[in-house]
């Protein structure tokens, strides 16, 4: 064995970090960071093709079962002139599905942290902000595809007429909108409460008046007094009749203005608050 002294060992280190650049290399940026991470979940996400395919059902059947069950609405002062309760429908269940998705943003962070996937990261040189914009815009891409599924239903099997492309693709396009800045809130919760059951109950709690206190199902002529109060006050009806407006080519109004509020603030507003939890919990 050949024995080297200070001056030896110097030459040998020297040599070494010539040989492998890599040791020292600094961390990606920001952009790469999240292009890596959204990347990484969209495999998973699409890696399994079961779990794809009932993904892509469930909000199928929730519009099939409720074009159904409520086919006698379309009667109502409302919803006649979109001539027929689908054309009245299909755009809430856009915002519905939105909703849904907002609250398997949280979940699927929680699945993550409890694999210890997170754990990981923060071992590594990255900013822990793009493990939660990567989570965003990851399930971002993933109700876009489940929008564009719903319409491709509903089009051939329940007879839905947008009143133009375009029109239904700014629709499309605001409920992937609204579902990201949605998605900001319930992150922030998985970050503070990293527990399934308080997940569960507040998705409960938060989704349910939600969805049925506006107006997707219903108009607010239709509904008692105090339920009419509450949905007109409830911001995704503002969502709703934006998505509904554009999709039909009917006058909007302020409600596209407001409903990009909406997700401006729930964005702003949720990632301020995921991120402190996030690293209070590191």
């Amino acid at each position: 064995m050949t024995r080297h002294g200070p001056r030896g060992r110097h030459h040998l280190d020297a040599a070494a970090t010539d040989r492998f650049p890599a040791v020292g290399w600094p961390p990606a940026s920001a952009a790469r960071q999240v292009a890596v991470l959204t990347g990484r979940s969209l495999r998973l996400a699409f890696g399994d093709r079961k779990l794809v395919f009932l993904g892509l059902l469930q909000p199928i059947v929730l519009l099939l079962l409720f074009s159904q069950v409520f086919s006698g609405i379309g009667t109502l002062p409302g919803v006649a002139e979109y001539d027929g309760y689908i054309n009245y429908l299909l755009p809430a269940t856009l915002v519905t599905i939105a909703l849904t998705t907002a609250v398997g943003a949280g979940v699927g962070l929680l699945a993550e942290v409890f694999t210890g996937f997170v754990g990981r990261l923060r071992a590594m040189p990255l900013a822990l902000g793009s493990v939660l914009v990567a989570r965003t815009l990851a399930d971002a891409v993933r109700l876009a595809l489940s929008l564009v599924a719903a319409v491709a239903v509903a089009v051939p099997l329940l007879g839905f007429r947008p009143g133009s492309a375009a029109g239904l693709a700014l629709g499309l396009l605001l409920s992937v909108v609204v579902g990201w800045g949605l998605s900001w809130l319930f992150i922030a919760i998985a970050c503070w409460q990293p527990k399934p059951e308080a997940m569960q109950a507040v998705s409960f709690i938060v989704m349910v008046p939600l969805m049925f206190g506006s107006s997707a199902y219903l108009p607010l002529e239709a509904m008692p007094a105090w339920v009419r109060w509450f949905s007109t006050a409830n911001p995704v009806t503002y969502a709703v009749d934006a998505v509904r407006a554009l999709s039909m080519d009917k006058p909007a109004g302020w409600s596209p203005a407001l409903a990009l509020a909406l997700a401006a603030v729930a964005a702003a507003g949720g990632a301020a608050w995921a991120f402190r939890g996030f690293r209070r919990a590191g």
